[in-house]
């Protein structure tokens, strides 16, 4: 699977621990792994840091740092050649689907979740909750990656660099 987990939210850790509770060892790809913007805001390492503590205590895993090349056939074939042969291929997007189903067999990533942990988030709704100037993205994200965020500032510096001020109310 390749998804960009910006942050890693409460429906990509169960999505996270669907994938490796049902492999024998799951390929996770950081996808966007060059980019670093407002839909970017975490780098690669961070974001790695982010899964390893959402699937401690696993080890049935490895992550990949997968670029965006901004052109979809080009990826296609990166991603064929970095995965190699896989038995499934799990994405939610549309764009990864048309792309990977003639590589791989595509699996939609809600199988891999029991019906008690399904929840229907985001990435963006979670950047957009961390956008405000209260704590409650904190509710979208599991408590360990509330703890790395916080332990590495990183929403507020996520505040400081990608939402502009607001200008005093008078």
């Amino acid at each position: 699977m390749v998804a960009r987990w910006k942050p890693v939210h409460l429906g990509h850790a169960a999505v996270l621990r669907g994938l490796v509770r049902h492999s024998e060892h799951a390929l996770i790809g950081i996808g966007s792994a060059n980019k670093y913007d407002r839909d970017n805001p975490f780098t690669a390492h961070e974001t790695q840091e982010m899964i390893e503590r959402v699937l401690v205590g696993h080890r049935n895993f490895s992550i990949l740092h997968v670029p965006d090349l901004g052109h979809g056939p080009r990826w296609r074939a990166m991603v064929r050649e970095m995965m190699g042969p896989v038995d499934l291929f799990v994405t939610a997007n549309a764009y990864v689907y048309s792309l990977m189903r003639e590589v791989y067999p595509i699996l939609h990533p809600v199988h891999l979740i029991a019906a008690h942990e399904r929840t229907r988030l985001s990435g963006t709704m979670a950047r957009q909750a961390m956008a405000q100037p209260d704590e409650s993205w904190r509710a979208l994200v599991p408590a360990c990656i509330a703890e790395y965020l916080t332990e590495k500032q990183l929403v507020d510096r996520f505040r400081r660099e990608f939402v502009p001020a607001q200008p005093p109310r008078a």
